[in-house]
């Protein structure tokens, strides 16, 4: 059994997709994933699962999201393995003290991160992006509300990608790490 993470792009924000995480986690049991938890209201989830390609998990889990609520989620699926290599690779996590101010960018492929390449075009002068091998990173010291790249990131140019601060990666690769076998 493997440690994965779930992550649900742009559910429980305003009133539209919404997803309970109680309803979540018995969605993932229903499917046969083990020890299931969530972590926040944001579409986080920790789970186990016979080893396999993550891609296959995250198809299995839009399916079942879609069948039981009526609307279509993205989802990328992330082992405990690429999680621990996300976190490694981001040289920007030093000089971001403040960790809701730097962001993950999470994709199932890594062709998908490549596509973020013209973004670096909207950086502002204090701004920061990286595409790294696992995931892509944005320091926005002003806020991504502030940030261009943030907006484009929430808007059509990340319909491919989800989302979370460092804080959230970090305590999600914590609890996989601490639910591993």
């Amino acid at each position: 059994m493997t440690a994965f993470a779930a992550l649900l792009r742009g559910v429980n924000v305003g009133k539209a997709k919404r997803v309970p995480m109680a309803e979540f986690q018995a969605l993932l049991g229903g499917l046969g994933y083990d020890r299931v938890s969530t972590l926040l209201n944001s579409g986080n989830a920790i789970f186990h699962a016979a080893k396999g390609p993550p891609a296959t998990h995250a198809a299995k889990i839009a399916r079942a999201i879609s069948a039981k609520f009526g609307f279509d989620v993205p989802v990328v699926v992330k082992s405990l393995q690429e999680l621990q290599a996300i976190v490694r690779e981001n040289s920007l996590a030093g000089s971001a003290p403040d960790h809701a101010r730097l962001v993950t960018v999470f994709a199932q492929e890594a062709k998908t991160l490549e596509g973020l390449a013209p973004l670096a075009g909207l950086l502002g002068p204090s701004e920061q992006f990286l595409i790294g091998k696992h995931a892509a990173y944005l320091h926005c010291p002003d806020g991504i509300l502030a940030s261009r790249v943030g907006e484009a990131l929430m808007g059509k140019a990340g319909n491919a990608v989800t989302t979370r601060n460092w804080a959230t990666v970090l305590k999600l690769c914590s609890r996989a790490a601490g639910a591993a076998p």
